[in-house]
């Protein structure tokens, strides 16, 4: 793993805590502030796939 994929999985991870507590309080504006964590931790991770598959496919190469 490289540090795209674990810092993109701990933005998901935090995203869907803060959804979850503006859920449960009531406030839309932690709920959109998680989901748009959730989506840019996402977006990080797969930027992280993408670099391990090149990474991986240059090996392949060799």
């Amino acid at each position: 793993m490289n540090k795209d994929q674990v810092k993109g999985a701990t933005k998901e991870v935090a995203g869907k805590v803060q959804e979850s507590v503006g859920r449960a309080t009531g406030s839309t504006e932690q709920q959109l502030k998680g989901l748009e964590k959730q989506v840019t931790g996402n977006v990080q991770k797969n930027v992280g796939n993408a670099k391990e598959t090149l990474k991986d496919a240059a090996k392949d190469q060799k």
